[in-house]
């Protein structure tokens, strides 16, 4: 096999320019088929992006004979049926974040693709992105010394409730939990790939303005394998003269690195002297992990982000959501 046809299931905002052009932008790789049940929208978004099939039912894409791997750019509350259909399949399989609304569908995931001896991974693209590349190898390079404490803040407003009306991140049956869900995947996971696993942790979380059903605030303690000690704090809940903050916050014994996980600056503090390196924001934000994946699924390489990375991440968050501990 020397080119990667993907068929994509679901063709929402996230497919528009962060993942869905750049399929075929990636050396080796083309995108084939695209699913949606509205029909208007599909041969709209068929005919901006030049994609040669349509389907109307995720079946027919999945075992469509000219397609090779599948793109679940879906609501996680069908990711794993699409997945575990795929993979039954014989077809290799790319899934949006979260990987699934809850630790045992993931973990159904992850075994069905052991013992087909299948390809499954999931879009933790900010593995790699240039700014989050950077922060690594700040911490190979021992930067700011040896590494003991780990933040990460975010401080959301509230948006207007007319917003959440009807909005799917905020449903617990569509998403696992509300907005927690939906951005801390991105966050979470980068503390494990920077940082390795965690032998602890505990959190909590609580709906206090009422605009939804599921959480809107969570906090929550991590214990690293290596010793590092994580905190989160997590609000989407504030008022409209309250500042917004978006920080991942690094502590070692001879300065900090910091940077927003949804913005393009890097800042590092150290002997007194602040030094802030500046990204260019990427056209496509799945791009290179998309170049990552076709090298994996051709046998060429390693997985770039495994359902085994990818459940670090979900049950972290199903404890602190759910008050479990570990």
């Amino acid at each position: 096999m020397e080119m990667i046809r993907w068929g994509m299931i679901g063709c929402g905002s996230v497919t528009e320019l962060k993942s869905g052009p750049a399929f075929n932008k990636v050396p080796h790789s083309k995108l084939l088929g695209v699913m949606r049940r509205d029909e208007a929208l599909l041969k709209d978004y068929a005919m901006r992006h030049q994609i040669p099939y349509t389907f109307n039912n995720a079946s027919d894409l999945i075992n469509h004979p000219e397609i090779d791997a599948v793109y679940i750019a879906t609501p996680p509350d069908v990711h794993e049926a699409y997945a575990i259909e795929a993979l039954n399949a014989k077809k290799f399989v790319y899934v949006e974040k979260p990987m699934a609304t809850t630790v045992s569908a993931c973990e159904h995931m992850h075994q069905v693709a052991t013992t087909l001896n299948g390809k499954l991974t999931i879009a933790h693209y900010r593995r790699q992105l240039p700014l989050f590349l950077k922060v690594k190898s700040l911490l190979e390079d021992n930067t700011i010394g040896k590494v003991s404490e780990v933040k990460i803040i975010m401080h959301k407003k509230a948006a207007p409730a007319s917003y959440y009306e009807n909005n799917w991140r905020v449903n617990q049956q569509r998403a696992g939990g509300g907005l927690f869900y939906d951005l801390a995947p991105h966050q979470l996971d980068l503390v494990f790939y920077y940082f390795g696993n965690a032998i602890s942790y505990q959190g909590q979380a609580t709906n206090k303005a009422g605009l939804y059903l599921v959480e809107d605030t969570v906090q929550g303690e991590m214990q690293m394998e290596n010793g590092i000690h994580f905190t989160g704090d997590w609000s989407f809940t504030m008022d409209t003269n309250q500042q917004e903050q978006d920080a991942f916050i690094i502590i070692g014994a001879k300065g900090s690195i910091q940077f927003p996980v949804f913005g393009h600056t890097i800042t590092i503090e150290k002997n007194n002297q602040k030094e802030v390196i500046e990204f260019e924001p990427p056209l496509h934000n799945q791009q290179n992990l998309i170049e990552k994946v076709v090298t994996f699924f051709l046998g060429k390489g390693a997985n770039p982000c495994s359902a085994e990375n990818a459940l670090h991440s979900m049950r972290v968050m199903e404890a602190f959501v759910y008050g479990h501990k570990k």
